[in-house]
């Protein structure tokens, strides 16, 4: 008796080698392209014997998991069984999920994370030395992670998990300093520390000329570091007492229009600052509560800067952050699965942590380097519906390993393969 079924199909099983994700290995071409499993290999520290596998051989699959939709280590089983991509990315030997976590919670405790710094700074030293852009942007934002461990803390939202610190360069959006932090630690705390980190990741010949951050970096030991280093800076300001009374000495004169409110500035200085700074203050009307005479009729919003330009330009140059920073960091949370951790160990997750970083960092490369320009907005979602979900049939033929694809996707992919040959050999 026939099986009945909704839609009129059957299912039949092939031994032909089918790979879910062809598009994913022009990713994987991308890195190799790069020389990212040899740079892998010579700075992290390797197996004790032979037999055990190389770093490249934990940090390939890791990579190739999070930029195809992975959320946890377990779907390291999605490359161990997707033979197809396998084969195309000579990938003969695999770790298990386990293997991979003791990895992560080894290199925690040891030299790892410096070690896997290296990498990140080698890699942002190929992506802007290949650009002539000289003078770049640092946007600086913390970011909570909820995550129910038992090394975790409280943050100060309430949840238990973590608070890393992460720096962004605004014109490409590559992630140029990670800082894992526990949970109940300052999103102000350290901060000048994490600043001249992420200025020393600059290749020789680049440089950080401007910096934007919120209303947790308002320090005068950044503000002194900006002017000396000659930075330009635009930085949220705490509504401080003596910040408050700044505003209430600006004359009512000097306040203009802008977009639904007004708009003034002041000059101002901190105790512990060596020059004086202007204060850009933003007034907007507040709809009052009807029941609380005593609500305020205003709202005031604050920047510190000492750029030489229109108030104006300052806020616009500032909220730029929410592109820069903002988005980018849900990008790296969301879109590349860091919105949770696989450990219950700090260290092992710092690690998993900047691994998620790379990746990131390598989309990025990847969008700017290798796909065409009306590509390069994309995020990794949308690039895995278009590019990394594309099947594929591997056959060998002839003497060769073919992938066969679809017409429509033939001449992206060949595009991709002919970018990754002219990164090769430059």
């Amino acid at each position: 008796m026939v099986a009945q079924t909704v839609l009129p199909f059957k299912l039949e099983i092939t031994k032909d080698e089918i790979t879910a994700h062809a598009g994913l290995a022009m990713f994987g071409e991308f890195m190799h392209a790069m020389g990212f499993p040899g740079l892998v290999d010579r700075e992290i520290p390797g197996p004790g014997s032979g037999a055990g596998y190389r770093p490249s051989q934990f940090i390939e699959p890791l990579l190739l998991m999070l930029h195809g939709g992975g959320r946890s280590l377990e779907d390291i089983r999605q490359i161990l069984m997707d033979t197809g991509l396998r084969e195309i990315l000579r990938m003969d030997r695999i770790p298990s999920s386990d293997a991979v976590g003791d990895w992560l919670r080894r290199m925690g405790r040891g030299e790892g994370l410096g070690k896997f710094g290296k990498v990140n700074r080698e890699v942002i030293r190929r992506a802007l030395n290949r650009e002539a852009c000289t003078d770049y942007t640092l946007d600086i934002d913390a970011t909570q992670i909820v995550a129910e461990k038992k090394s975790a803390r409280k943050t100060y939202k309430g949840e238990i998990g973590y608070m890393p610190i992460v720096g962004h360069i605004g014109e490409n959006g590559l992630v140029i300093g990670d800082e894992f932090r526990e949970g109940n630690e300052s999103p102000n705390s350290k901060n000048l520390t994490f600043i001249k980190h992420c200025a020393v990741q600059m290749p020789k010949g680049k440089r950080i000329a401007h910096f934007r951050a919120d209303s947790a970096t308002y320090q005068a030991d950044v503000f002194n570091w900006c002017e000396e280093n000659d930075v330009t800076f635009a930085i949220g300001a705490d509504l401080d007492e003596a910040v408050q009374k700044a505003i209430a000495q600006i004359p009512q004169k000097q306040w203009r229009p802008f977009r639904d409110g007004d708009i003034a500035q002041t000059v101002h200085t901190m105790n512990k600052t060596k020059k004086s700074f202007r204060l850009i203050v933003i007034r907007r009307p507040v709809q009052r509560d009807l029941f609380d005479g005593e609500s305020p009729r205003e709202r005031y919003s604050v920047i510190a800067s000492n750029r030489d330009e229109s108030a104006q330009e300052t806020v616009l140059w500032y909220n730029r952050r929410g592109e820069t920073s903002e988005n980018r960091l849900k990008e790296l949370k969301i879109g590349f699965g860091m919105e949770r951790m696989p450990c219950g160990q700090f260290g092992a997750n710092a690690i998993f942590f900047r691994i998620g970083v790379l990746a990131y960092n390598l989309f990025v490369m990847f969008k700017q380097n290798v796909l065409p320009k009306g590509w390069r907005k994309l995020q990794v979602q949308t690039l895995r519906w278009r590019l990394y979900q594309t099947a594929g049939k591997v056959t060998l033929h002839a003497g060769y390993m073919w992938l066969r694809v679809k017409r429509w996707m033939f001449a992206l992919m060949e595009r991709i393969r002919t970018r990754c040959i002219e990164l090769a050999s430059a």
